[in-house]
């Protein structure tokens, strides 16, 4: 016989949830979302519409849709959303700050052992055995983001050109979005079959029972869109950009290290289409190239904590933010850790804060409609392009772990073994990221030992 308190339980519709049973659901999310975008967004489903029964599966992937046209981590946008429509903006605050604060604190501590201590045998055993890892890491990225983007030949040329500019030419990666955004923009109204979003998140009909935020709920108050709420959160978004952004300018200048950050991440924030390994390369270009705040192996080093840490992947800002501030001693040579702390403070404000001001603001127009939503050529485009950038990005991170004196030296045979066994653990054995790196660190702590050098 059916269980029919199970099933009684399921036609029950669920309890409605207080603001601060809200904070420590979102606090447990950010304390143990590892796993990427991929991982996050499938622990936010299970948590939300099958057990919880928060939000339903149609509005769960509505608001997701929305997350994935946006520049920025989808996965912590999508938490601001749905914190946003449970429990107003400070709601939405809360479920976005939450899903990032305990990375930040954690990376400022792994950053700082890192620097501090990065020489010893312990630590550069485990990087040695890590970097390759990395390398095999953003291939599989490449070919993941890959797989469910480029669907017809448009969109590998695309992918082909977009690699061209930025590995021979080294265009800036911004100019490489603006042009394959366009290419999108007027492709989808000329041959729009080839520039359709392609399966996407889709729609589904599944039920997993009654939910608090139902298919048929209407939208809250605050939810629903007026001229005046979009004007006040442009207004309020603007000052908490201004206002500190006006004072690093007046305390320092444009031109110190912490105002030049603030100016920089702000852009790198608008160009994370695809997800944090897309906007790596115009980090890479600007921290390590441009303004030397960091040498190519602490990029590398810096993408493996980042991968390692609950939260977003384009956390590795804040390492980036802390090894600059530290090692550039912005305080003096007594104040080290507090100038890499602050720097990295100020990096995670301005790279997030686009994030939340997009879902304060757009979420309204989202919830006028719960049909699919239009005008994603340009998106399409932009995604394709990020594969060949990707792409280029794991040849320069090979390049450094295989050739660690350039071309003019030897290979390193043992990165090379260590590179190849990391892609076929993620690529045959469908291992996940933290497995591999966990293992590869081992693997290279034991090799230093048993082969100095």
């Amino acid at each position: 016989m059916p269980d029919r308190s199970a099933a009684n339980e399921l036609a029950t519709p669920p309890v409605p949830v207080g603001f601060w049973e809200a904070f420590r659901f979102w606090l447990k999310l950010g304390c143990i979302s590892f796993g990427g975008p991929a991982g996050q967004i499938a622990l936010m489903h299970q948590e939300l519409v099958e057990r919880r029964r928060w939000i339903s599966e149609r509005r769960f992937l509505h608001a997701l849709n929305y997350c994935m046209l946006l520049p920025g981590p989808e996965a912590q946008q999508l938490a601001t959303y749905i914190g946003w429509l449970m429990h107003r903006s400070w709601g939405g605050i809360i479920a976005g700050a939450l899903f990032v604060l305990p990375s930040l604190f954690i990376l400022i501590l792994l950053s700082w052992l890192y620097i501090a201590f990065g020489h010893t045998a312990l630590i550069d055993g485990l990087f040695y055995g890590i970097k390759p890892a990395v390398t095999a890491i953003v291939l599989q990225a490449a070919h993941r983001i890959g797989g469910r983007a480029l669907k017809n030949g448009a969109l590998w040329a695309i992918a082909a050109a977009s690699f061209v500019a930025i590995f021979v030419f080294a265009l800036p990666f911004p100019a490489i979005v603006l042009a394959a955004g366009l290419i999108g923009y007027f492709g989808g109204r000329l041959a729009p079959g080839k520039f359709s979003l392609g399966g996407g998140h889709g729609n589904s009909q599944q039920s997993f029972g009654p939910a608090l935020i139902d298919d048929r709920t209407p939208t809250p108050e605050h939810a629903r869109f007026s001229w005046e709420k979009l004007i006040q959160v442009g207004i309020l978004g603007a000052l908490l950009w201004l206002l500190p952004m006006g004072l690093l300018s007046a305390a320092w200048g444009w031109e110190h290290p912490l105002t030049q950050m603030g100016w920089f991440f702000s852009k790198a924030a608008l160009l994370t289409f695809g997800g944090a390994y897309a906007v790596l390369p115009y980090v890479y270009q600007g921290a390590v190239g441009h303004y030397g705040w960091l040498t190519p192996t602490q990029m590398i080093d810096g993408l493996a904590l980042g991968e390692t840490t609950p939260g977003p992947l384009i956390m590795v800002v804040t390492f980036v933010g802390f090894v600059g501030g530290y090692v550039k001693a912005l305080f003096g040579p007594d104040s080290l850790f507090l100038a890499g702390t602050v720097a990295a403070m100020i990096v995670t404000w301005f790279t997030f804060l686009p994030s939340f001001i997009f879902i304060l603001a757009g979420g309204p127009l989202v919830e006028r409609t719960h049909n699919d939503l239009k005008f994603t050529a340009p998106l399409t485009a932009i995604t394709a392009a990020v594969v060949g950038v990707i792409l280029n990005l794991a040849l320069f991170f090979g390049y450094h772990v295989l050739w660690p004196n350039g071309f003019a030296g030897s290979i390193d045979w043992i990165s090379l073994a260590i590179a190849l066994a990391a892609a076929l653990a993620l690529f045959r054995y469908k291992q996940s990221v933290i497995r591999v790196i966990a293992a590869c660190a081992v693997i290279g702590f034991l090799l230093r030992i048993m082969v100095p050098g």
